[in-house]
């Protein structure tokens, strides 16, 4: 970050007690940390987790996985299921969070999730989605785009569940949309 965000001013480096250095801008008298986005990402099972759901957007055949940017004034949990539910059609039972990474090209921190979902009905998919297909767990770990962030994150999920490091716990389905801050 070179300007500030509010009035567009060359942001100078500047010592904050306890911060080190950090981008200052003069004009508005405000220091400025670094602004990036907040996405989730999902490993999506079937209710027996015996199957992975991949995903094709954007008229390109490559399989991902369920995805979306958090909004503003929501949690992490609360974009995994409603991401899941519009893009899917389908209910988040259960979930866990798996780890995050910072994706560059983007300026995007990704917090991924493994979920557990209530059907492997796909009749309820968006037109956000140009294609959805179940695949064992073996196969999805071949069918994901390589090398990906998406292929990073599914494997990185199925093998903590297979280890038993993922404890998953109920989703909160419930005042999903608008979420009140406090």
């Amino acid at each position: 970050m070179t300007h500030c965000y509010e009035c567009g001013t060359k942001l100078v480096p500047r010592e904050l007690d306890g911060e080190g250095i950090v981008p200052y801008c003069p004009k508005c008298e405000k220091y400025r940390f670094p602004i990036f986005s907040t996405a989730m990402s999902t490993t999506l099972l079937s209710p027996d987790r015996t199957k992975a759901l991949l995903i094709q957007q954007y008229g390109k055949p490559r399989n991902v996985l369920v995805a979306g940017y958090v909004s503003k004034g929501e949690n992490a949990e609360h974009a995994v299921v409603r991401e899941v539910q519009e893009e899917m059609g389908l209910k988040v039972t259960e979930m866990a969070f798996v780890r995050s990474t910072y994706f560059s090209p983007t300026n995007t921190l990704m917090l991924h999730y493994l979920t557990i979902v209530d059907s492997e009905d796909l009749n309820g998919i968006t037109s956000e989605v140009d294609k959805a297909q179940w695949f064992s767990l073996e196969e999805a770990k071949k069918q994901v785009l390589t090398p990906s962030l998406a292929q990073t994150f599914l494997f990185e999920a199925l093998k903590r569940l297979e280890r038993k490091e993922i404890v998953l716990l109920p989703a909160d389905t419930k005042n999903l949309w608008p979420v009140e801050t406090v």
